[in-house]
């Protein structure tokens, strides 16, 4: 009798057991408990063996069982420090490359030179039109060939550069980090998946962040590149900065900073634009090569870098579209002062608006437009593609 209660007895142990083990995947902490584990998860932790006959049979030969190799791999984080240096990189290299046609939609901005260069009437046909500004484009650039030298193509790269690496830096660097910030804090599933609004967020506050770093630097710049004495206002970048603290104030040196907030809204509409046609290529990517890297060629990886680098372009071309006016307000209130006044003629955002209109009508809030699209499109691409590789390098 009492050895048929053991008997009983021991069954009831191992029959506990059995059911510990079986329950031992939900028993775990917060953290790792079964809510967040996938139906291989939970098969290969009772049973390897069965787990890994399902293999591929390149992973089923190793002589160590290992998990399903289609569990999800943890997102890498690109650290902020790379963002800033890559986004260094890739203005750098794009500034250098377009720096002509950035004098000429500077000066196609002002009213300085704009009688000078608008001398054909514009056709009321808007694809005439495009042709004639391409060919007054040409045209200034040929003009500043001749009469001003080769060196007149690359005034106010010196500024344009200083700005630029701090610029991009900072743009990329504070846009990475808030969106880090926004999809670890608010994102509303466990996979941290992006959303639009978090692109939005991200956009803006890069906008406002960079534009009060380097207003200066791009006031000294719009100067150097209006500058039709050949270096004889300012000799060079330091001296236009020492003259223009001198005569105007420190404050002036903030002179358009309302304008390039308005135009955080174009940086904040590339970025949103950017990133969702990024995810679109991703997304395609996905469906034809599947989650390995090595089922693409070199081929596909040459071919998905430069649809991304072209969306840049693309997303760039749309929001300049949109938000063009603020450039040419942003340079006339950079503009030196009326030489005969010593006053600005252009005193705040407003007032340069309704002058503007008033004065050369509601055409001349897209002067410059054609070099500015020939020069920001490639630029955007040549940035983006560069800031890619160089984040992939260093990451």
């Amino acid at each position: 009798m009492g050895l048929s209660k053991r008997e009983e007895e021991a069954k009831k142990l191992q029959h506990l057991e059995h059911e510990a083990e079986a329950a031992y995947p939900y028993l775990a902490s917060d953290e790792k408990s079964s809510t967040f584990k996938t139906a291989e998860d939970i098969e290969y932790e009772l049973n390897p063996a069965a787990a890994n006959a399902s293999l591929t049979p390149e992973l089923t030969s190793s002589s160590s069982p290992s998990p399903p190799s289609s569990l999800p791999e943890a997102k890498k984080e690109t650290k902020p420090w790379v963002h800033f240096v890559a986004g260094g990189v890739g203005g750098t290299v794009g500034a250098i490359a377009t720096s002509p046609l950035d004098v000429i939609k500077t000066r196609l901005q002002s009213d300085v030179y704009h009688t000078l260069y608008n001398k054909v009437p514009k056709s009321s046909n808007p694809l005439i039109q495009v042709f004639q500004h391409l060919g007054e484009t040409g045209a200034v650039l040929r003009g500043m060939y001749r009469t001003e030298g080769v060196r007149s193509l690359f005034r106010g790269l010196g500024p344009n550069l200083i700005g630029v690496i701090p610029a991009r830096s900072i743009n990329f660097f504070t846009y990475g980090a808030t969106k880090e910030f926004l999809i670890k804090n608010f994102s509303k599933d466990k996979q941290q998946a992006e959303e639009t609004w978090m692109h939005l967020v991200s956009g803006i506050n890069a906008g406002f962040v960079t534009s009060t770093a380097t207003n200066p630097i791009w006031l000294i710049k719009t100067r150097l590149q209006l500058d039709k004495s050949k270096g004889k206002n300012y000799k060079n970048s330091w001296d236009c900065l020492k003259s223009v603290v001198k005569n105007e104030g420190f404050t002036s040196l903030y002179r358009g900073l309302s304008a390039s907030y308005l135009g955080g809204i174009e940086s904040t509409i590339q970025w949103v634009l950017y990133e969702q046609m990024r995810m679109f290529i991703n997304k395609r990517s996905l469906q034809i090569h599947g989650t390995d890297p090595s089922n693409k060629t070199t081929k596909d990886h040459v071919l998905e870098w430069s649809a991304r680098s072209g969306a840049a372009g693309l997303a760039k071309f749309m929001a300049s579209l949109i938000t063009y006016p603020h450039e040419v307000v942003r340079t006339r209130l950079r503009q030196a002062p009326v030489a005969e006044t010593g006053k600005p003629k252009y005193t705040g955002l407003v007032q340069c608006f309704k002058l503007v209109l008033k004065e050369e009508g509601f055409a001349s809030m897209y002067g410059g437009l054609t070099p500015h699209l020939l020069r920001t499109v490639p630029n955007s691409i040549i940035m983006f593609g560069t800031w890619e590789l160089v984040v992939r390098l260093l990451s």
